[in-house]
């Protein structure tokens, strides 16, 4: 599989109404409320299913000291609805992502804190210390698998979302030859471009103008203003966005099964086996209860469900 996330900000009514911050604020055990059940922005009200997660003693004893008291520190890159993002205060994170994050946190009896940062700096900070764990749709592959341990919890795939009505006739990775396609740099869909435009090229057709960016933000303008074509995502926020963005006059993805499907995973540093075993039992638990059924269902993406929280379980 192949994804690493960064992504779309708020889209509440348009896209042109995203909304950027600089980083983000401790959260609670509450869930999403904020324009909770609002159509056009598709954010439903998840709280009281967060707030009914109860602590595991057991859980909570086997963590590291340093994360009983201080909390979980959690690095995304909110931008990424449905997975992670800001709501319309522009400071407070939501998304399903965050949602799970909290109710692992709330099973594990401790705090959590949501930090935006650089999709390309995740791996980087969780290796220093600088954080505890990263959520924010990265891809659980054996090449990060080198550098963190993951402990999985969605599948997911690429996605091509392109103008509503299909303008440029693009039906597949085969049709993206001689477009011009954007996508976030340092992830996957990065990686699935060159390679689609590799093909292209030995085939005797255009090679794909790529072009990479640090926000998917930028790229959903550029589509919208016919500077690019497609842009390459992961199947729930090309789905999400499509739905949203302009009240769903905006996008559209192109039909099919994902590219590359594999699991999404939260990145843990390897040497800290004790956290993540902690974080793979609290999210077994979660799936064991139906909490996390329930989160994934709230925010329309329970397509991606898995049924075991698997240690490194991508390829």
């Amino acid at each position: 599989m192949s994804r690493s996330h960064a992504v779309k900000a708020v889209l509440l009514a348009s896209v042109a109404v995203l909304v950027t911050a600089c980083g983000g604020g401790p959260d609670g055990a509450g869930g999403t409320s904020q324009a909770a059940g609002s159509p056009a922005s598709g954010i439903p009200d998840t709280a009281a299913i967060v707030q009914g997660v109860q602590k595991d003693a057991q859980l909570n004893a086997g963590l590291p000291d340093n994360v009983k008291q201080a909390g979980l520190h959690l690095a995304s890159n909110l931008q990424s609805a449905p997975n992670n993002f800001y709501a319309a205060d522009g400071k407070t994170p939501i998304g399903y992502e965050v949602d799970l994050a909290k109710a692992i946190a709330a099973k594990l009896g401790v705090a959590v804190t949501h930090q935006d940062m650089a999709f390309g700096s995740l791996i980087t900070s969780l290796q220093s210390g600088r954080i505890d764990l990263t959520m924010a749709g990265m891809n659980d592959t054996k090449a990060r698998q080198q550098q963190i341990d993951f402990v999985d919890y969605f599948t997911s795939g690429i996605t091509i979302m392109i103008r509503k009505g299909n303008p440029d006739g693009i039906t597949g990775p085969d049709t993206l030859c001689g477009k011009n396609v954007a996508v976030v740099q340092g992830t996957s869909h990065q990686k699935f471009a060159a390679e689609q435009s590799t093909k292209c090229t030995q085939a005797g057709k255009p090679a794909v103008n790529v072009t990479a960016t640090d926000s998917d933000n930028q790229n959903q303008n550029q589509l919208r203003t016919g500077r690019v074509q497609a842009i390459l995502n992961d199947l729930p926020s090309a789905v999400y966005i499509s739905r949203t963005a302009g009240e769903g006059k905006f996008f559209e993805v192109v039909p099919g099964e994902p590219i590359d499907g594999g699991p999404y995973g939260i990145g843990v540093n390897k040497a800290n086996t004790a956290l993540r075993d902690s974080v793979q039992k609290a999210l077994q638990a979660l799936i064991a209860d139906g909490t996390y059924g329930k989160i994934l269902q709230a925010w329309g993406v329970e397509q991606g469900a898995i049924k075991e929280a698997a240690v490194n379980g991508g390829s």
